[in-house]
């Protein structure tokens, strides 16, 4: 019960994020990169942000090295190709996460911040803070996309299921 959960939630952030991307796309050229008072500065910089964080945690968890250093760093500028990598790696985490069992998600995850200070937390827990840390920033491109006079699309959990049930 507890794995289906997570795989659920994986499913709905990859329909969340083409959502949001196919309305990032409809932009006119250069709005998406648009310097913007927000967090990381643009949408594509919150997209990169996204991105980056859920390769470093899927990195812990997995023990593999995706390369992502920094929170804040651009992994693409090109809204197309960050988009093809999202879905690639959204795919990834569907994979992922299907293969859990619910025994898996209890147990302890220990690793490493990115300044090297040890952690241990329940995977579920990390989890749990992978999707509430994509939703949060997902929001604000949401919130820049609504700026930009393109109609954001609603991407609440329960539409998801209205959509896919």
């Amino acid at each position: 019960m507890i794995a289906a959960h997570y795989q659920t939630f994986a499913r709905y952030n990859a329909w969340a994020n083409r959502r949001l991307y196919d309305a990032c796309l409809a932009l006119p050229a250069g709005e998406a990169a648009k310097a913007r008072p927000s967090f990381f500065g643009s949408i594509v910089n919150t997209l990169n942000h996204i991105l980056v964080a859920d390769r470093i945690w899927f990195g812990r968890i997995e023990g593999v090295d995706y390369g992502a250093r920094r929170l804040d760093e651009v992994l693409y500028e090109n809204l197309e190709h960050l988009y093809a990598a999202r879905e690639d790696f959204d795919a990834h985490i569907v994979a992922v996460t299907d293969a859990w069992t619910d025994a898996q998600i209890m147990q302890p995850l220990r690793y490493r911040s990115l300044a090297g200070d040890a952690f241990e937390q329940p995977l579920h827990l990390v989890l749990a803070h992978v999707f509430n840390h994509q939703t949060h920033h997902r929001g604000q491109a949401h919130d820049m996309l609504s700026q930009c006079g393109v109609e954001p699309p609603p991407l609440d959990l329960l539409f998801y299921v209205r959509e896919t049930r």
